[in-house]
């Protein structure tokens, strides 16, 4: 099993994980929730990770898709917001938009 982490600590380390990895998350999603990063597993044919669901984990996001909401967040803001605030961003965009 993977080791769980905070949401909060994984958003930060992004670049260490492969783009097609996805983070599990436990609800109501904060950023202590815990984590798993998973990697993508064509036999899962888009259903949850069993490791993930084995855990009480439900889907987060992708990798790739938390590093290009933060790419272009940043570029528009033209600063860093600071990682509470990136944190925040990725979790309201998971919520709402994914």
């Amino acid at each position: 099993m993977e080791q769980i982490a905070r949401l909060a600590d994984i958003i930060a380390r992004l670049s260490e994980f492969d783009d097609e990895d996805t983070i599990y998350a436990s609800e109501p999603w904060t950023d202590d929730s815990d984590v798993i990063v998973l990697p993508y597993r064509e036999e899962d044919d888009g259903e949850p990770h069993p490791e993930a669901t084995d855990a009480g984990l439900a889907y987060f996001l992708e990798i790739d898709l938390a590093k290009e909401l933060i790419e272009d967040w940043i570029a528009y803001l033209g600063a860093d917001p600071g990682a509470a605030a990136i944190c925040e961003r990725v979790i309201q965009y998971a919520i709402n938009d994914a």
